[in-house]
């Protein structure tokens, strides 16, 4: 018989920026996909800024400021959190993380046993990473499509992305990305707390997984 015991991983900062972060993506998801593809026109009602677009334009803004908010608060944690938030839990390439990452390959293809892990295992560590970096991209897209007349912005954005129809495409093709990464993420979840013991889901919320007794 197996032992667990109940283990505190995610802090309520944690938790706060998951769900800032998933809240924001999803309604730049909606409004971003309505910019690109107006499919519905609405009333004008006599203002040059109030009508359909004008105000998805400004939710899209707005949620994009979350976002970055939420953003920033993850990279604190990446130096400032628990050893389960901090950086040194995303590395992979390290001697004992390169055997796991594809026994954890493995095991997702069902082709190998789940293994319990404390923080992110060494796929998912490697992948948020990776999502983090382009997180920073398209803020700094967003930023310069916003902001382009001059200053911080236009100034960041020209010397990255040069001209304004460039970090247009750049934005619109992380956002299928990141769609993909949605999707992905949302069945790993869903597979690690059927074949897992962790908790997963759960553990976003209460900020605890179950860990076998060894193991911490």
């Amino acid at each position: 018989m197996v032992l667990y015991r109940r283990v505190k991983i995610w802090s309520v900062l944690l938790r706060i920026f998951h769900w800032t972060f998933a809240l924001s993506i999803l309604v730049l998801f909606v409004t971003g996909y309505y910019i690109h593809n107006p499919f519905a026109l609405g009333p004008w009602e006599g203002s040059p800024t109030n009508f359909l677009m004008a105000k998805v334009r400004y939710v899209h803004f707005l949620a994009g400021y979350f976002f970055i908010a939420a953003l920033l608060l993850r990279f604190y944690l990446l130096i400032f959190g628990n050893r389960y938030e901090r950086f040194t839990d995303f590395i992979f390439l390290r001697p004992r993380n390169i055997p796991r990452l594809f026994h954890t390959i493995k095991a997702y293809l069902y082709l190998g046993k789940h293994e319990s892990y404390g923080g992110h295992n060494p796929l998912a560590g490697t992948i948020y990473l990776l999502v983090l970096l382009m997180s920073v991209a398209m803020a700094l897209s967003g930023l310069y499509m916003l902001y382009p007349e001059g200053g911080l912005w236009a100034s960041a954005g020209f010397s990255i992305f040069k001209t304004q129809q460039m970090a247009r495409l750049f934005h619109y093709f992380l956002f299928w990305i990141y769609l993909v990464f949605v999707m992905f993420h949302l069945y790993l979840v869903v597979w690690n707390d059927i074949f897992g013991d962790e908790g997963l889901i759960s553990g976003i919320f209460s900020g605890r997984k179950f860990l076998p007794a060894k193991k911490g």
